[in-house]
Order: C-alpha cells, then sequence, then structure tokens
C-alpha cells in the first residue's frame, strides 16, 4: 500500500504496528551471532580524521536498506562528495518485513546491509541485541545541537552512545473542518474536556458526523496520546530490567476518557487506512484528524474534495498552562555492527541527514517532516500557505509543536508485540464500546507475561 504525498515511512509505521507475527526476544538476541564481524566493533575509542579521510578515499560498496522512495536523490549528492564510495539502495520491504529480513540476516552472519532504515520505536528492538554501531566515536556525538532535542533522546544511550541519526518527525496536532466547526458553533478545543464538550455536541446535533475517529487498529496513535500526557509506559534498564506501566495512572486516564466517549458513541473507531476510513474524509464523517506532522500532507492527497475546508491546531492540552504533545512516527539511519565498511557507513549516515541540501530534499521531495532545527526554523519550509488548510502556515504550527514534545520517552524492547497485544486489548474495547480500563489491565498482564517469558526482570504498576 502506498500513501500519496506522505513519505513511505508512514505505511510503514501502519505495516509495523499492525503487524501480529511478533518475533520473540530470544530470537531477536540470538541474531547477534555472527553479527560482530569487520573492524566496527573497535569503535570505544574517536576515530581519528585521517582514518576517515583514508577510508572515504578508499573503493567501497555500501548496502543501505531502505523503504523511502526516490532517495537516490539524496545518495547522489553523498556520491558526490565522496565518489570512491557508492551506495547500494535496497528496498527489502515495509515494517515488520524489513525487520525479519534484518534479524534474520543478523542471525545468518551473512547478508546483512551496511546500514538500515529503523524507525525509533524499533531502536531498542535491535540495541539489546548489540546490532547496532555506536556512531558518537565517528563524529555524530557533535550533530545533537542539530537535531530536535526529542529526537536525539530517542537515539541515544544512557552512556552517550549514538544508535542511529533522526531522519524525520512526527508532532501531533489535530487537523479540523473549519466548515463544520463553524456550522456548528464549536471552537477549536483548547483542552480535551472542551475536546469531550464539542463531541457530544456536535454528534447530537449530526449524527452521521463524529469529532474524531480514534481508530481501534492504531496503536501508534495511542503511545502518540501517552506520550502528550506524561505517561512512562516502559523503560528499559541495561539488558534484563524493564519497567512495564500501561495500566498507570495516566494510562488509565486515557482509557477511562477515549473509552467513555466510544461507548457513548460520540466518536467513531473505524480502522484506519482503509477503504471507509479514506471515504470518511471525503463525504465529511469525521471533523478532525488528531494526527503526526505528516498528516497534512497525506491528508490534502488523500481527501481532494475537502480542500480548503481545513486548519490545523495543536492538540487539546490536559493542563492548557503546560502545552505538551507527542510523536506518530519518524524514522532513522542506523548502522549495523556487522558492517565491514563501519567508517564509511558511519559518515554516509551522518551525511544523509544533516547535510542541509540532504535534509531539505527529504522535506520537499519526500514530504518528510525535518528532524534537523535549521529546517524547522527555515522560512522557506516554515513560510509556506497551504492552499488546503486555507492558506494556513501548517509546517510553521507544526514546528512550534514539536518543541513542546517530551524527549524522555522510551519504548519496550519488542515494541511489534506492545502493539500487537494493544490492539487485542485495548483496540477491541474501543471498537467493541466495552471497558477500557480493564482491557488496559489485560494489555498490561500479556505484557509482563511475556517480557517475563523472555527473560527479563518485570517492574510495573
Amino acid at each position: 500500500m502506498s500513501r500519496t504525498p506522505i513519505p513511505s515511512s508512514a505505511p510503514s509505521r501502519r505495516f509495523f504496528l499492525t503487524a501480529t507475527g511478533a518475533v520473540t526476544l530470544g530470537a531477536a538476541l540470538s541474531a547477534c551471532g555472527g553479527g560482530d564481524s569487520g573492524g566496527s566493533s573497535a569503535a570505544a575509542k574517536p576515530v581519528s580524521r585521517a582514518d576517515i579521510d583514508k577510508a572515504m578515499r578508499k573503493p567501497t560498496q555500501l548496502t543501505f536498506w531502505t523503504w523511502v522512495p526516490n532517495i537516490q536523490r539524496e545518495v547522489a549528492l553523498f556520491e558526490k562528495k565522496y565518489p570512491a564510495i557508492k551506495v547500494n539502495v535496497v528496498n527489502a520491504g515495509q515494517g515488520i518485513k524489513h525487520y525479519t529480513k534484518l534479524r534474520t540476516a543478523l542471525k545468518a552472519g551473512s547478508g546483512a546491509p551496511d546500514l538500515a532504515q529503523i524507525e525509533y520505536q524499533a531502536i531498542p528492538t535491535f540495541t539489546i541485541t548489540d546490532s547496532l554501531l555506536d556512531l558518537g566515536p565517528h563524529g555524530a556525538s557533535a550533530l545533537k545541537g542539530e537535531f530536535v532535542d526529542w529526537t536525539w533522546g530517542q537515539v541515544s544511550g544512557p552512556k552517550g552512545e549514538v544508535w542511529a541519526i533522526p531522519q524525520d518527525t512526527g508532532p501531533m496536532g489535530m487537523l479540523y473542518r473549519k466548515d463544520v466547526f463553524d456550522r456548528h458553533g464549536i471552537r477549536v478545543p483548547e483542552t480535551w474536556d472542551d475536546f469531550a464538550a464539542a463531541a457530544r455536541k456536535l454528534h447530537k446535533a449530526d449524527p452521521d458526523v463524529y469529532l474524531t475517529n480514534l481508530s481501534a487498529n492504531e496503536p501508534a496513535a495511542w503511545h502518540g496520546l501517552l506520550w502528550q500526557a506524561g505517561a512512562n509506559p516502559y523503560g528499559v534498564s541495561g539488558k534484563s530490567d524493564l519497567s512495564i506501566s500501561v495500566d498507570d495512572t495516566v494510562s488509565k486516564k486515557l482509557g477511562t476518557y477515549w473509552g467513555g466517549l466510544a461507548e457513548e458513541g460520540v466518536i467513531s473507531t473505524d480502522p484506519d487506512f482503509t477503504d471507509g476510513w479514506y471515504a470518511g474524509f471525503n463525504k465529511g464523517k469525521y471533523a478532525t484528524w488528531l494526527t503526526a506532522a505528516w498528516g497534512p500532507a497525506f491528508l490534502s492527497g488523500s481527501a481532494k474534495s475537502t480542500a480548503g475546508k481545513w486548519r490545523a491546531a495543536p492538540l487539546p492540552q490536559w493542563d492548557a498552562a503546560k502545552p505538551a504533545s507527542g510523536n506518530w512516527g519518524g524514522s532513522t539511519t542506523a548502522v549495523l555492527r556487522s558492517s565491514k565498511n563501519a567508517i564509511a557507513a558511519a559518515q554516509f549516515a551522518q551525511f544523509l541527514n544533516s547535510d542541509p541540501a540532504s535534509a531539505k530534499l527529504f522535506a520537499t521531495e519526500q514530504s518528510f517532516f525535518p528532524a534537523t532545527k535549521a529546517l524547522l526554523t527555515d522560512p522557506s519550509f516554515t513560510g509556506g500557505a497551504a492552499p488546503f488548510y486555507g492558506g494556513q502556515k501548517v509546517n510553521e504550527l507544526f514546528a512550534s509543536i514539536g518543541d513542546t514534545v517530551d524527549p524522555a520517552f522510551q519504548w519496550p524492547p519488542f515494541y511489534d508485540q506492545a502493539a500487537t497485544d494493544w490492539i487485542e486489548t485495548v483496540g477491541k474495547s474501543l471498537a467493541d464500546k466495552s471497558d477500557a480500563g480493564a482491557a488496559l489491565g489485560a494489555w498490561q498482564t500479556r505484557l509482563t507475561t511475556y517480557a517475563k517469558k523472555q527473560g527479563f526482570t518485570v517492574k510495573g504498576t
């Protein structure tokens, strides 16, 4: 499935998050076997400038697994600067297919690429198996200030390791139908209490319209809302200590809120990225979409009949005095520790995402929402008036929203399992209009049981 014009990292998120065949941690751990060949494991001390210059003059072919369409244009910029290095771009699949192939190659000890596209939520799956090269000794630590703070928190380790270079992001906001709001006298909700009141008012006035759709098959959106609410659902310490708190006080607040609105029938819970969901936007069934920064470009291509009727705003807040948001989506470039071309690969990962021309291509050609501070303050990016949104400067809005994302949020080392279990518990409760609180408890139990079977010592609520 493709989504136009949204970048392919968006469909990959859906494939990954809704996949049901989760790979066990035991299998992931065994993927390290045979993965230590090459010179990259000696990166405990800084790589010298002389060694970097030597490596970049040596004829080398790098293999890069990525699902990003038309990325050859960015690659060409790197090859022009370093003509001795050639990059073989391979699309090994999207989402679970991509990660499964990567794990399989690591386990076999052969066939793994030098570099791979990895989403933020998947990084712990590979760091816990020692599969990624620490890019810090290769100069990546110096790039910290060039990227949005929370993205660096997603790719860095507790000892200052740099496991990947951020490429794109998805800070969450709200797209809304201004015409529907105006027709029903609804003000843009500033708080979640305002949002609930508006949902009841709108659906009572027009039973065919819902203020929003919270998809029962989209754990990524739920995690983004958890993130915004200040939850800390996961925490990893070392290789074996894990905290799981998906039914703590904050999570229960979300469960009560969204479960209640679903039970009342004033929001819909249709599965997203389906024919019915697309039709819902075009027919005016949904008056808002709680989405990420990639959402505006996506919606303008998927709901063309509604052009000019939409506007963007920050998410409603739990505490209006403390603006906050979460993130949904985005990916990175990581170097596999098994690479025999570690220096060249590390330089490519850094260039691809920090070189101004390359980073700008991602924003203009693939419609990625940037991770670099320079682009997020560049008037050529933020100043564009979007006709689909009534001339609003949507990029500027989402750039400011990105500043409110908490950098401390963590992911578990088995996010695919967490996503599957969410769909089968919390997501099901939303679709069934049943007890979301009980579903959160079931999610907590399932994840705790799974983690213990994988050898983790688990702390939870």
